[in-house]
C-alpha cells in the first residue's frame, strides 16, 4: 500500500527566529507555529482551539526566516511529519514534528519584520539526512511563459486608460 505524508499549516510564529549551522555549514531553524482552530461545542458555542506545532526549516528557507520572520508573523508552511524518539532516565519518549520544505511569507510588506541583525555561526548536532534540498527559494519553476534558459523577455506593454 501507498503512503502519503504531507502536511500544509498556516499559523504564527510563536517566537523569534534562531538559526545554527550545522557543521558542514548548513542553516537550520526550530520555529514554533500556533495554529488557531475556530468550532461549535456540543452546547452550539464558538470554541478557540490552539494547536502549537514545531517546525524545522533547512538551507535557505530557514536563512530566510531569520531574516524577515519574527515572533508573530503568519506563515504558511507545506512538509512532512516526522517522529522523533529518544530515551530519558529510562522513559521511552516521542515527538511529532514537521520538516518544512516550502514556507510561504504571509501578510504585506508594510507589516513585515526589519531583517534581523547580528547572525553568530554555531555548529549543531542536527541530522542532515532529513534534508531533502528542495526549497521554494532555491529550485522555483521558472516563470509562465519564459524559457528554462537565458534572460526572460520583458511582460507585454498594456495599453490601459488609467
Amino acid at each position: 500500500m501507498a503512503s502519503f505524508n504531507r502536511v500544509i499549516l498556516l499559523g504564527n510564529l510563536t517566537r523569534d527566529v534562531e538559526i545554527k549551522y550545522t557543521q558542514s555549514g548548513l542553516a537550520v531553524t526550530e520555529v514554533g507555529l500556533a495554529v488557531n482552530d475556530r468550532r461549535k461545542d456540543a452546547s452550539g458555542n464558538w470554541v478557540e482551539e490552539t494547536t502549537f506545532v514545531d517546525v524545522t526549516l533547512w538551507g535557505r528557507t530557514a536563512e530566510v526566516a531569520s531574516e524577515y520572520l519574527s515572533k508573530g508573523s503568519p506563515i504558511l508552511i507545506e512538509g512532512r511529519l516526522k517522529l522523533d524518539t529518544w530515551e530519558t532516565e529510562g522513559q521511552k519518549r516521542s515527538k511529532l514534528r514537521v520538516v518544512g520544505e516550502r514556507m510561504q511569507m504571509v501578510g504585506s510588506r508594510s507589516g513585515a519584520a526589519a531583517p534581523n541583525a547580528a547572525k553568530t555561526r554555531e555548529p549543531a548536532a542536527y541530522d542532515e539526512s532529513e534534508y531533502t534540498g528542495r526549497s521554494t527559494y532555491d529550485d522555483a519553476p521558472p516563470a509562465r511563459g519564459t524559457a528554462s534558459s537565458g534572460p526572460a523577455a520583458p511582460p507585454p506593454e498594456d495599453n490601459l486608460p488609467f
